[in-house]
């Protein structure tokens, strides 16, 4: 039929160039933060792409969602702004009957943020994850770049060491300025390398001296020696910690607490929270396209056009409505189906009430000004 083809198409066209500007946006802010973190020392920079992909990727479906209600809203506002929406409803087209081409345009792209909110998403946080835990968890010595001064994670101390050829593990001319329990100390040495001991990482020196001094009392010692071993990392080697709700699958949120601990029911809770942000992405971008057609209407006569602008304001709105539920589920104010019924329940019959107004409002107008006929 020429009127659902024809909407398709347009929806398709305007769906495709929004979706373009806003990943063109995304990526560039994207690129921007990581090598702001990478200068920092909070993520390495080869892995600035990598990772810039997989938040973007994580991203992707709050993208589809927002490009599919502009595409919604833009290409019916087009056709009421160029009063092609006066001939569709002259000629017995509703605008419930909208509804159709658009959730026939939608589908794939709903598709799409099932599958990235319910896979991809907790796929794309477990690998940036562990590619920032891996970089946290590097030895001193390997974050520091040859002939220049850089402090160390913790940010008690400050390196400057030669590389000792292409071995991350050993260095020379080694100097360590740390401020710890009250104390500043200085320590040179000839020769550096790390060994392990259990589970722990110690930097031994080799042919050096150490400069201590008392930041209270002022006292001052000096100690030279031929080997010093110095405490680094604790536990390096210690199983990680539990992933974070968001980087966890789907069905293991799912799980059932091990225990009735007051820590296992937190647990449960953040858990039971991130399937209410899962979910809810899932919901919001279904009512979102409803609330597209309702929104999208404008009135041509009018010069200018606020739609598009309230409509932005009904998904920050409702985007951050998701974020406040999932809130709330976390800190066991609500419980999970109470807040997708009743936020995203809500948002399905107010986006059916719109559309119903945009249809009956004119008659209902018409019948409360029309006087009644007496005989």
């Amino acid at each position: 039929m020429l009127f659902d083809s024809s909407t398709r198409s347009e929806l398709a066209k305007s769906f495709g160039v929004t979706l373009v500007v806003i990943l063109t946006i995304v990526l560039t802010l994207t690129l921007i933060k990581m090598l702001g973190q990478a200068a920092g020392g909070n993520v390495a920079p080869q892995d600035v792409v990598l990772l810039m992909g997989y938040t973007t990727i994580s991203n992707l479906a709050v993208m589809l969602t927002l490009s599919l209600f502009l595409a919604i809203v833009i290409t019916l506002g087009r056709l009421y702004r160029e009063s092609e929406m006066t001939i569709w409803f002259a000629s017995g087209m509703p605008l419930k009957r909208f509804v159709r081409p658009v959730l026939r345009m939608a589908w794939p792209v709903l598709a799409a943020v099932v599958v990235l909110e319910l896979i991809v998403w907790p796929w794309g946080n477990q690998n940036s994850a562990e590619l920032r835990d891996r970089y946290q968890k590097r030895s001193d010595l390997s974050r520091v770049a040859p002939g220049q001064f850089q402090t160390s994670r913790d940010g008690s101390r400050v390196f400057f060491i030669e590389r000792d050829g292409d071995n991350a593990a050993t260095g020379r001319n080694v100097f360590i300025l740390a401020n710890q329990n009250g104390r500043e100390s200085v320590t040179t040495a000839s020769h550096g390398r790390l060994e392990m001991e259990d589970n722990d990482r110690f930097l031994v020196l080799n042919h050096g001296q150490r400069n201590e001094t008392q930041l209270k009392t002022g006292e001052k010692s000096l100690a030279r020696f031929e080997q010093y071993k110095v405490l680094t990392d604790t536990q390096v080697l210690a199983s990680g910690s539990q992933l974070p709700p968001k980087a966890m699958a789907t069905l293991d949120l799912l799980q059932p607490p091990s225990g009735n601990t007051p820590a296992d029911q937190a647990a449960w809770r953040k858990n039971m929270g991130e399937l209410a942000w899962r979910f809810g992405m899932i919901l919001g971008a279904v009512n979102m396209a409803l609330l597209g057609v309702g929104l999208s209407a404008s009135n041509p006569r009018r010069a200018s056009n606020w739609n598009l602008l309230f409509a932005l304001l009904a998904f920050v709105v409702y985007f951050n409505l998701i974020n406040v539920s999932q809130s709330w589920v976390n800190n066991g104010r609500t419980t999970l189906p109470r807040a997708l019924l009743g936020l995203h329940g809500g948002a399905f019959v107010l986006a059916l009430a719109i559309i119903w107004l945009r249809d009956n409002g004119n008659r209902l107008c018409l019948r409360r000004r029309t006087p009644a006929v007496t005989a």
